[in-house]
């Protein structure tokens, strides 16, 4: 595949763990291929800025972080929701760190460690932390909530843009549906207006048949695909 909006550089400040939190046995979405995929959603989408961004299956809030840190010129506002309650305390306290008071008390977090360990990794994080620190612009409105993605969602607002991996193979197990992706889209339907352009990453077993949206976009990368869709008129 060939990346349009991604740059190809040094993500490390971003890998799991080092200042962003992880999730055990939780594979996280590569930094590069998120940032990609929402260049590719912003660009069908007809607003530029001030974008609202959604994700209905967040688990630890990684990608929608990434995103954050790496998108502050286009959006404002960022919704995490997930089932499963133990994955959102991670968003919040991953999401948390959009904000300056957020990472200022990771960075805080991250000294304490390395006096009371002398670790060099703990040191390299720091030194992370405060890298992200400086690429904070403004301060992101973050919302983060427990949803069954199968059932009807009530939000306040249309998103702009929707990106979402959704759980795959033996890591993840879906809760409160079937894991069939096609009717994560349909239960999507009514959260959308006619502009909001909707990313949803899976292997390349799953698919989607849906009337409800048109596809604008299919992608195979290795061994997951991710698909592009808007309301159909």
């Amino acid at each position: 595949m060939e990346y349009k909006y991604a740059m190809n550089c040094n993500y490390e400040d971003f890998a799991s763990g080092r200042v962003l939190y992880n999730v055990s046995g939780v594979p996280n979405f590569p930094v590069r291929l998120i940032n990609e995929i929402y260049g590719r959603c912003l660009g069908y989408s007809g607003k530029k800025e001030e974008i609202c961004l959604y994700d209905c299956c967040c688990g630890g809030g990684y990608s929608l972080t990434v995103l954050g840190f790496l998108n502050q010129g286009s959006i404002a506002r960022i919704i995490a929701s997930d089932i499963d309650f133990m994955m959102l305390e991670i968003a919040k306290r991953n999401l948390s760190l959009l904000s300056e008071e957020g990472i200022k008390r990771r960075i805080s977090e991250l000294e304490s460690l390395y006096k009371q360990y002398n670790k060099e990794s703990h040191n390299e994080a720091i030194k992370s932390a405060k890298k992200l620190l400086n690429m904070i612009q403004k301060e992101i409105e973050v919302q983060v909530f427990q949803a069954n993605a199968f059932e009807s969602i009530e939000l306040d607002v249309k998103p702009d843009i929707i990106i979402t991996d959704v759980p795959y193979g033996n890591l993840v197990d879906w809760q409160g549906g079937t894991g069939d992706v096609s009717c994560l889209l349909e239960s999507l339907k009514n959260i959308c207006s006619k502009e909001t352009v909707i990313a949803v990453s899976m292997n390349k077993v799953q698919k989607i048949n849906t009337k409800s949206f048109i596809r604008l976009e299919k992608q195979n990368v290795g061994k997951r695909k991710f698909e592009i869709y808007k309301l159909a008129e």
